[in-house]
Parts: C-alpha cells; structure tokens; sequence
C-alpha cells in the first residue's frame, strides 16, 4: 500500500511539472500566433526561436515585489490565487491514465466539482481586494462563469447518458469508430463557446475588459498572485482543449495523435482571441440562456430517448 501512494503521488508530481511546462509553452505559442494574425513579430529575442521566453517572463513576475492593498483582507487576498491554481490542477487528476492515478469511476462528476469551485476563487480575489473595479469585474465574471457552466454540464451530461457512465474510459470505447462529433456537431460548437466563456478567453473576456475595468477582478494583484491566476487560467485552457478531446474528437488517450488534437483545440482557442472582437455583456447572457441551454436541452432529451431506444 506505501508503494502505491509513493507511486500515486510521484506521479501526480510529474503531471504538475509536465502541465506547467505546458503552460509555458502555450504562452509563447499563443504569442506567436496572435503576432502572425496581426501580421507582426513574435517573441524572437530569448534564445532559441524565443523558446526561454516564457521562462524569463516567469523569472521577472517572481522577482517583482510583492504589494498589497493596506485596506484589503489580507488572508484571503493572498489565499484565493493558491486556492485557484490548486483547483486548476487537482482536477487533472480525472485524466483517464493506466497508471497509479486517479482515474476514478466518477471523474465527471469531480469535475463539475472543480469548475464550481473556480468561482468562488473569483469573488473573493474581487472582495478582498476591496477596490471597485476588481469588485465589479469579480461580479461580471461570476455571473458568466455561472451561466455558461449550466449550458456546459448540460452538454456533456448528454455525452455521458449516450455513454451510460461517469467514467471517462467509456468515450475511448465508444468512439473507436466513429467519432462524437460527427453526432452532435452543434453540441460541440456551443461546448467550445462554453469552454471559452468559462475560461474568460475572447470574445467573453469581460472580466479583464480593460477599456471599462482596468484589468478585472486581479487588477490589484502583481508579481507572485498575478502569476498564480495566471496560470491558473492557462492550465485551464489545457484541460479543456483535453476534455473536448475526449469527448468529442476520439479519446484515444494512449495515442500521439490525441495530443495533437488537444494542441489544435488550444490553437483555436488562440485563434478566436486574435479574430473576434468582445462581445456585448447583454448578448453575452442572451446567448447562453437563450441560446446554448435550450439547445442542451434539446439534445439531452434526444440522447434520453435514443438511449432509451437502443436498450
């Protein structure tokens, strides 16, 4: 039993440090491309193709000096960009491996879990800065981060009840040969749309609108906490991409191939940041309470009753 914790817990070590290095290299691949899209120059200047970028980039936020507000709760102003990384990467753990990892029978569950607990990370890094504006972006993001997680269950509770499990090894199984996507095509626009609103990414980044809210609900942060939310927030991108992978483009998880599929989806991710401008925040809630949750609903009535068809 010692062995299997020692094994449970070196590697969950090793797909920390592997996420982060992932993380660092979407960074400068995100640059990158959005310097293409503007037809202008990427990071290029440290080392190799800018590769050390990212690191130097570290490097400098975590020597910068750490500030704080004096009327800010000093607790939970520090505590909510750990608590925000921690759950960005606890989550990882549902990843579906063959090793000691936890690859539980109700990983989906665990992740609506998760995703919830993003948001209060969220309010209270608003709260505690006690500052208008990271209030006001706190709510802003709150309120979208809350909506656009019905629709997203709902879409992929859909998935699962065509399953007929929680366990994520199901959808390798079951898209052996053919695919998810090619099924329900429009769930998987409105599951991107909602994965991108969840991750505050463009067109819904209204929680760091900097022309109405300076920088949202982490404008007080610098240095050390900025990093954090940093991130947080690029680590969320990645187990997106993955989970959209998973479910809709095959789940072959064992395969290189899966991985160039999750590249692609965080490229896309990219993409739309660099050709979309942002949305208004009224068209913002239209479009998930109008349209995206009536259509989950919709399918997950039609898988209720194509499953119940096929048994």
């Amino acid at each position: 039993m010692f062995y299997d914790l020692m094994m449970f817990f070196l590697n969950f070590f090793l797909l920390i440090i592997l996420v982060m290095i992932s993380v660092a290299f979407l960074t400068l691949f995100e640059r990158k491309v959005l310097g293409y899209i503007h037809i202008r120059k990427g990071p290029n200047k440290v080392g190799f193709f800018g590769i050390l970028q990212p690191f130097s980039d570290a490097l400098k936020l975590i020597s910068k000096e750490q500030m704080y507000p004096i009327m800010s709760n000093y607790f939970l102003y520090y505590f909510s960009p750990i608590f925000s990384l921690m759950v960005s990467l606890v989550i990882w753990v549902i990843f579906p491996y063959l090793t000691y990892m936890c690859s539980f029978m109700y990983g989906f569950l665990f992740f609506l879990c998760c995703t919830s607990l993003n948001v209060y990370t969220m309010m209270i890094a608003g709260w505690s800065s006690n500052s208008n504006y990271s209030m006001i972006g706190s709510l802003r993001s709150v309120a979208q981060t809350i909506s656009y997680e019905v629709s997203l269950a709902l879409i992929l509770l859909s998935l699962i009840i065509l399953v007929g499990g929680f366990n994520l090894f199901n959808f390798m199984d079951y898209q052996s040969y053919c695919w998810f996507v090619w099924v329900s095509l429009p769930l998987m626009y409105s599951c991107f749309s909602s994965c991108l609103a969840e991750t505050n990414r463009s067109p819904f980044d209204f929680a760091e609108g900097e022309s109405e809210l300076v920088s949202g609900f982490n404008v007080e942060y610098g240095a050390g906490g900025f990093t954090l939310i940093f991130l947080s927030e690029y680590t969320s991108i990645i187990f997106m991409s993955m989970f959209m992978g998973l479910f809709f483009f095959g789940g072959d998880f064992g395969s290189l191939f899966f991985y160039l599929k999750l590249s692609f989806i965080a490229f896309c991710f990219i993409w739309v940041r660099g050709t979309l401008p942002r949305f208004r925040y009224d068209k913002l809630m239209y479009l998930a309470w109008s349209s995206f949750l009536p259509l989950s609903l919709n399918f997950l009535m039609f898988f209720c009753g194509l499953k119940i068809l096929l048994t």
